[in-house]
């Protein structure tokens, strides 16, 4: 489904690739500001999950429970000679799978995931979010995931219940959610420490009876929320996308004190770049002397980047407003480095279906910022997936980027050369983990569509990553080994021989001719390429192209 009509789909081979942009103050009055497009969005979403109920992909109850399985081969075959649990990987295995039936949770409509560790015994838990609530497991020390109880949504469910969001505050999850009266609950994870998984719990967490429930914040226009960011250094929350946008805080940043998280208060809100989708709150150490030691928001926020000084809960300040080429739906991003903020991904959720800027050959982008200075980001590259699909939230940590990206899975980024390569020319794929075999087969290697996993979590000591999905259930993974990227080299293979061709009179002439005006920015649109390259060049073209661009002798140069 498009969502936006932007005219001429081909980029013209001019400019430099990376040149960050104003906001588009109309366009984005009328598309963003508004609502429409974030509408669209939910709408379009809730359509295809229907669907999907109605074909019976939604009933995770004929999900069977599947335990370790090794990659071998770039398959995990959990259930031989059957294609549906015939798993794409790459240095990653499975170690076990349950479905959401089996979670607590029978409707399915999985989303959001976080975990806790208990420091005392080293114990290793999740809050998986899922259309009734939140289930809650343990992994427990073989990977195998143990359903210990479930906590029912806050409010009555209904349209809006697949969205819930799920972040950790020390030992409290926090969950948040898109129906209206949810709120935020605050649930203390340690009462899972003494569960007997022989007999799971159903917390009393909704509106009737919240006595298990250590908090909640409801001080909300609606109750309804889109996310909740976390700053346990700084001990206070953060609503983001709270309807309606119209409201004094303008679905912008609600700030909320959990120094005592049985009681959280407000502390203001700031509004001025109205609807914020997600965000992260840190305090800055990095480059930029001028706020060393402030906190910081970056914000996601529809068609910009946005970074606020929010030291001042009461009288925060917008320092940057940044929008790019493609913008198209600013979904979420996350600091290279908290210790030192130089560096910022950021991933596009619509981008991809839209088939705008970077992202109009469908492989999903990876928008790379400088921001050393608060004030002025700069997008200094990109880097793209492997699949065709929809990218979706990602974590770095200790330079792996972990990004769920619906039908492709968990996919795993080595991003530790951006600092000496901002370009993100260096940036590889080094591990996956493909939840969702249904589209395998398609071109592209995957569908660009709303089904697979939602979110993971991989911050665990023990190596386990827990994956959710939105149909089947819940996956623990594991990587193997950690492959280095390896070095770029120039390989003559079918496409860089066409490039090249000296049996083709003045093609060599002709290649580094066109090169020189396609590297000049990045153009995802295969009707600008030679006639020739797409049948020489075939898979992921744009990419094959590029790399044989760079690997072109410089005009004047003997080869």
């Amino acid at each position: 489904m498009r969502f936006i009509s932007t005219g001429a789909a081909a980029l013209a081979a001019v400019g430099v690739f990376g040149k960050e942009m104003a906001k588009d103050e109309v366009r984005g009055a009328a598309l963003y500001d508004s609502g429409l497009i974030h509408s669209k969005i939910m709408a379009a979403k809730k359509a295809h999950w229907e669907a999907e109920t109605v074909s019976g992909a939604m009933n995770s109850s004929q999900f069977p429970k599947l335990g370790y399985t090794k990659c071998i081969n770039g398959f995990a075959e959990a259930i031989p000679g059957d294609p549906l649990y015939k798993f794409r990987c790459r240095n990653m295995d499975l170690y076990s799978f349950i479905s959401h039936a089996d979670m607590g949770a029978p409707t399915g409509e999985g989303s959001s995931a976080w975990g806790w560790s208990d420091p005392v015994s080293g114990r290793e838990f999740v809050a998986t979010g899922a259309y009734e609530g939140t289930s809650l497991l343990e992994i427990n020390k073989a990977g195998q995931l143990v359903q210990l109880g479930f906590l029912p949504s806050y409010a009555p469910i209904g349209y809006y219940s697949t969205w819930h969001e799920i972040r950790a505050y020390k030992n409290y999850m926090l969950i948040g959610s898109e129906l209206a009266g949810h709120g935020v609950q605050i649930f203390d994870m340690t009462k899972l420490l003494t569960v007997d998984p022989k007999t799971p719990v159903i917390f009393k967490s909704t509106s009737n009876d919240s006595s298990d429930l250590t908090g909640h914040f409801a001080d909300l226009p609606l109750g309804r929320t889109h996310n909740v960011v976390i700053n346990e250094e700084l001990k206070y929350g953060i609503a983001v996308g709270a309807q309606p946008r119209n409201s004094t805080c303008r679905s912008g940043l609600i700030f909320f004190d959990l120094t005592d998280p049985s009681n959280p208060k407000s502390m203001g809100c700031d509004p001025q770049d109205g609807y914020v989708h997600d965000a992260q709150c840190l305090v800055y150490h990095g480059p930029d002397k001028k706020y060393e030691g402030r906190d910081i928001c970056y914000g996601y926020n529809e068609d910009t980047l946005t970074i606020y000084d929010v030291t001042d809960k009461k009288a925060s300040k917008v320092l940057s407003r940044t929008s790019y080429e493609g913008a198209t739906y600013t979904h979420q991003g996350w600091v290279l480095d908290k210790n030192w903020q130089q560096y910022l991904l950021l991933d596009d959720e619509v981008d991809e279906e839209e088939l705008a800027g970077p992202a109009a050959d469908g492989y999903p982008v990876t928008y790379i910022w400088d921001i050393s200075s608060l004030e002025a980001p700069k997008q200094t590259g990109i880097y793209k997936a492997t699949n065709k699909g929809i990218d979706h939230n990602q974590y770095v940590i200790n330079g792996l980027s972990y990004q769920s990206s619906y039908g492709a899975g968990l996919r795993v980024y080595d991003v530790s050369s951006i600092p000496s390569d901002p370009t993100g020319k260096s940036v590889c794929e080094v591990a996956y983990f493909d939840i969702y075999p249904e589209d395998d087969n398609a071109e592209g290697g995957g569908i660009i569509q709303y089904s697979g996993s939602w979110a993971s979590y991989a911050y665990f000591k023990s190596g386990y990553i827990f994956i959710n999905t939105i149909e089947r259930g819940g996956y623990v993974v594991k990587m193997t080994k950690r492959e280095a990227c390896p070095k770029k080299t120039c390989s003559a293979d079918n496409c860089l021989r066409a490039f090249r061709a000296n049996s083709v009179q003045g093609r060599l002439e002709e290649s580094q001719k066109f090169c020189g005006d396609f590297t000049k920015t990045y153009i995802a649109d295969v009707k600008v390429l030679p006639s020739w390259a797409p049948s020489a060049c075939q898979g992921n073209v744009i990419s094959r192209v590029s790399s044989a661009c760079e690997c072109l002798p410089t005009a004047g140069v003997a080869t």
